[in-house]
């Protein structure tokens, strides 16, 4: 089943779903209807969990240590990831009017118009909102730093485990067949045609928007070492190419760190930046969730301006730090925020959550292959800054 990947499971189930929801009677929709209402609802309720799962400990364990190479990673793959975003949104905001003209259909400015209905709905109320699980992430993640609570950075760190096993054991199986439900409902009301040519016109864009913010990345990291930019970016590619195939950067951290010693960076520097990065370094799975994102609210034939995308932007830098290593735990973590912060539905998040799975591998790669330019920059500043390795965060 490991070689069935994520990837594949979930093309399997745009295709049967298109091919059943074009000749299934109404009842047989309405079937898998109720387990996606199902499905959605507890998604819902575990959202708030997996904010506090995962940035709590994240920021906890990051803030312990007061060295200047720490800060300096952080800052700098932060700013990565947030250029990444406004890169992204500019892109979509300027091309998607030609792109995907005539796709914004009066009739699908409600993506649950036409839809069948569950036969039953179970109302699964989550524990708590997403801002009040978010600022309770930060309050508990910072005060763990300051206090350097072993016992409450471990409680969580357990916590975390176990939502990691929830998402990995239960959302992420299931998650094909909430996606075959959605397509199947879609085809069956006719909305499927504009679907489908948005899926492979914005995978295009992504793409090439991916490789484009590659290269500006080891342009400036290039131009900081007096490398060359594509000669780093070729001895990064067996991490690319590796990454597509685990779509976990975690996973890829063994090949990651070995080809970005290969850039000529300090090895004391490449082992405290690589494992770092893998968890807060996100500018490809950014440029991924910002582009599926108004590609979604597009396809309503809604605008988002500047001013209300960057604050969503800034937010979802922080709430992907230490996103489970899983495949889709970006989209996952980002969901609380696609709902109070865009406005999106059920149906809306099952699409988007649908478009970033479709192509997770190919951001995961951009990921990690720009740590290797992240790791150089970082690497490069610190040697004028005179940051040695004993300035690295204490555990």
């Amino acid at each position: 089943m490991k070689s069935f990947g994520l990837l594949a499971r979930i093309v399997v189930a745009i295709l049967l779903g298109i091919a059943i929801g074009s000749v299934a009677n109404e009842w047989f929709i309405k079937l898998f209807a109720t387990f996606n209402g199902l499905f959605g609802n507890f998604l819902g309720f575990v959202i708030p969990l997996i904010i506090l799962g995962f940035i709590a400990p994240g920021i906890g364990s990051m803030g312990r240590g007061a060295g200047k190479l720490l800060g300096l990673t952080g800052l700098i793959a932060y700013s990565s990831t947030i250029i990444a975003g406004i890169i992204a949104f500019f892109v979509a905001k300027n091309i998607y009017p030609t792109l995907l003209s005539g796709q914004s259909l009066q009739a699908f400015s409600d993506p649950s118009e036409g839809l069948s209905t569950s036969f039953f709905e179970v109302e699964m109320a989550a524990p708590m909102g997403v801002m009040t699980a978010l600022l309770l992430s930060f309050v508990i993640g910072l005060g763990i730093a300051a206090i350097k609570g072993n016992t409450l950075l471990h409680l969580t760190e357990e916590f975390r485990d176990i939502i990691h096993l929830v998402i990995e054991k239960v959302i992420i199986p299931l998650l094909p067949f909430h996606i075959f439900g959605i397509f199947a409902n879609m085809t069956y009301a006719g909305q499927v045609t504009t679907i489908l040519s948005v899926f492979a016109k914005v995978f295009v864009m992504i793409i090439i928007l991916h490789l484009l913010y590659l290269i500006v990345q080891y342009t400036i990291a290039g131009s900081l070492s007096k490398e060359n930019p594509f000669v780093m970016l070729k001895k990064m590619s067996p991490a690319y190419f590796t990454a597509l195939g685990t779509q976990s950067s975690a996973a890829t951290i063994p090949v990651t760190l070995k080809r970005t010693k290969s850039l000529k960076v300090r090895e004391s520097t490449a082992d405290f930046t690589v494992p770092l990065l893998a968890n807060i370094h996100l500018s490809g799975s950014t440029i991924t969730l910002i582009s599926c994102a108004l590609a979604v609210v597009f396809l309503q034939g809604e605008t988002v301006t500047f001013g209300s995308i960057m604050p969503f932007i800034l937010m979802l830098g922080v709430t992907m730090i230490a996103a489970p290593g899983v495949p889709g735990g970006a989209v996952m973590a980002a969901i609380g925020l696609l709902e109070t912060m865009l406005g999106f539905g059920p149906t809306m998040v099952s699409l988007m959550i649908a478009l970033y799975l479709a192509q997770d591998s190919i951001g995961t790669a951009c990921n990690v292959t720009g740590d290797g330019a992240i790791t150089s920059i970082t690497d490069s500043i610190s040697k004028r800054r005179n940051i040695t390795e004993t300035d690295q965060a204490e555990a």
